[in-house]
């Protein structure tokens, strides 16, 4: 079976737990408009069998399996490619690999069953109600749902990861809002905030696309962090 990816990193430290191999499969729907990857929207020719991704990713296991790692499948958006991650994953767990997806949950289903072989799910949150969620990607929120439907019948542990856009996300109301979302969700083990950064913006440059926040500040580190510890006492607050 034969998959799309744009890139593979060998040493990945923050894309879930220990060292990890992190995959980066090309293709997706939405067109957020913070987003630091850009290139990896469309499907290029950078294609890979299933069967050398899985070699690929094994030659690596004496040194995430030392760190407790794995390998995260992340994007792009990875289940847009469900049949060949499927394939992967069910190789992968033969050899019982931890296996993470870094996931918006816009894909086109099976959702059920790729989560039967996945140990973390890495859910990024792009916001919390409809009409900015649509403003902010270009797409409705409803998909989005399905998969979070999917994700609390897993049962699997989920780490959500928020994106904080200076005048967007950092304001006692949408932290409020964020609350009450994230109700919704299951198995949360953590949260984390990563605070919006320019690091991208050339790529918009050298592919020739507008980008809609090139007049957007960066977020401030340590206001990030501040904004943070006030989402924690809420959220504990609220269970």
């Amino acid at each position: 079976m034969i998959g799309y990816i744009d890139s593979f990193e060998s040493f990945g430290l923050v894309d879930g737990p220990g060292i990890r191999n992190v995959v980066f499969l090309s293709g997706c729907r939405l067109r957020c408009k913070y987003c630091h990857n850009p290139e990896m929207w469309v499907q290029e020719k950078n294609t890979i069998t299933s069967d050398e991704l899985v070699q690929k990713i094994l030659r690596n296991r004496p040194y995430f399996k030392r760190n407790n790692g794995g390998v995260t499948f992340s994007g792009g958006e990875p289940l847009l490619q469900v049949d060949f991650l499927l394939d992967v994953c069910k190789k992968l767990k033969k050899e019982h690999i931890h296996i993470a997806l870094d996931t918006c949950g816009v894909g086109i289903g099976k959702y059920d069953e790729i989560l039967k072989y996945v140990d973390l799910i890495l859910f990024d949150v792009k916001h919390t109600d409809r009409k900015n969620y649509k403003e902010l990607t270009g797409q409705e929120m409803d998909a989005s749902l399905e998969f979070i439907d999917a994700m609390n019948r897993s049962g699997k542990k989920v780490w959500i990861r928020q994106v904080v856009v200076p005048g967007m996300m950092d304001n006692e109301a949408y932290i409020n809002s964020l609350v009450k979302y994230l109700k919704k969700i299951k198995n949360i083990e953590r949260v984390e905030f990563l605070p919006f950064h320019h690091l991208g913006f050339e790529k918009y440059e050298r592919l020739g696309i507008p980008n809609p926040f090139k007049d957007v500040k960066e977020m401030d580190v340590k206001k990030c962090e501040a904004l943070y510890q006030k989402f924690l006492k809420k959220w504990k607050e609220s269970k």
